[in-house]
């Protein structure tokens, strides 16, 4: 069973049924119903027009449901419409489905988290995870939405700041979960980008170009992770690097600042600087506090006590991580990171061991764990 084909044909075949007149909510389950029957019959009955069959089947269930509900008699009319065999039609829903799941009469976190859920193709958990809330508030989260959109008619997309923020944790996940979309995710920018002209658009372009070109060197070849001053930069993708960058600067010309410009110049800094030792931690920190006035994140704010740590010493590192929450994921990596620079290597291996516990990832865990043991056989000697 190709579990990535299922997900890459899941957006089209929502689509079609969201044509069709399936108001979202129903479609949904009924598409998630077929790609169940898909799991337990193709392995040993497989499809010749795997995409056809899904319509199909997707199509029969949402009749079924339609037809135990008070809304029978409206939708009795459709099941003349039952799609004929043969190949469905090729077309590329995704980006209007976005734009679809961001309804106005949502608020923008429960059209984030019912994109990602019904058209990103992300767990619960792994959403959950991404807002940082537990995944029991998260699956209310989803089910209130479906509830909220269930008959409305889709003749109001939402807007681009919102369907930004979906590809933004969608390729997020791509880049650094087990789930790979975050080509997915570049793709579907690079469209809205052809369509929207939109500063934060093209930030938004550029942030991930900037960063996936380095994802060859975040890994050793045994699957370890490498963090970003130990990467070898030759592996970096220096043309996806120069159009990243390309595509900021005619952004930031127009003078239309936003919190995906303002990331991107961060990564662009990164991209350019020839070795870790000759990064501009100073300008980057400069970055930090025009993203911590756009944003008010507390993951910025800890992401900018790491810049700060590199740029001013450790120990004014440490102090703006003082004033953060220490609940915040990463929050004992980074204290830990900033403690061995600072020469503590005591509470630094204790921290490493404590933070790799807390380690959403497996690579994250592992690299954690060695860094602990790394300082502890170090204090041994």
């Amino acid at each position: 069973m190709n579990d990535a084909l299922l997900r890459s044909l899941t957006p089209s075949v929502l689509g079609i049924l969201v044509r069709r007149g399936a108001d979202f909510a129903a479609a949904e389950d009924a598409v998630q119903d077929a790609l169940v029957e898909a799991v337990r019959v193709w392995p040993a009955d497989p499809p010749r027009d795997a995409k056809g069959w899904l319509v199909t089947v997707a199509w029969r269930r949402f009749l079924d449901q339609t037809r135990s509900d008070s809304a029978r008699r409206r939708r009795e009319d459709l099941v003349d419409e039952e799609p004929p065999p043969g190949p469905a039609p090729d077309v590329d829903d995704t980006l209007q489905l976005y734009f679809l799941c961001t309804h106005p009469s949502l608020t923008p976190s429960s059209a984030v988290a019912l994109t990602l859920r019904a058209v990103g193709g992300l767990t619960t958990r792994q959403i959950a995870q991404a807002y940082l809330v537990p995944e029991a508030t998260m699956a209310q989260r989803i089910s209130r939405a479906k509830r909220t959109v269930s008959g409305v008619r889709f003749d109001q997309p939402g807007d681009v700041a919102t369907v930004l923020r979906v590809l933004y944790l969608v390729f997020n996940e791509g880049y650094s979960g087990d789930i790979d979309l975050a080509a997915e995710a570049i793709r579907l920018t690079r469209q809205l980008a052809a369509a929207i002209d939109h500063p934060e658009v093209a930030g938004l372009l550029a942030l991930m170009l900037l960063h996936h070109a380095r994802r060859a060197g975040r890994t050793a070849p045994d699957g370890s992770l490498v963090p970003l001053a130990e990467q070898d930069r030759r592996r970096w993708d220096t043309a996806s690097i120069a159009e990243g960058v390309g595509i900021l600067q005619a952004a930031l010309a127009r003078d239309r600042l936003g919190e995906f410009q303002v990331q991107a110049a961060i990564a662009a800094l990164h991209a350019d600087a020839p070795t870790a030792e000759e990064t501009d931690w100073v300008q980057i920190v400069e970055w930090y506090d025009e993203l911590t006035r756009l944003t008010d994140s507390p993951v910025v704010r800890l992401n900018r006590a790491v810049a700060v740590g590199e740029a001013d010493g450790p120990r004014a590192g440490l102090a703006a991580l003082a004033a953060l929450d220490d609940s915040l994921p990463r929050h004992t990596a980074v204290a830990a990171y900033l403690h061995e620079r600072d020469g503590d290597l005591a509470a630094a291996a204790r921290l490493y061991s404590e933070a790799a516990h807390k380690a959403p990832n497996l690579a994250e865990r592992d690299y954690l764990t060695r860094q602990a043991a790394r300082l502890n056989a170090g204090r041994g000697r």
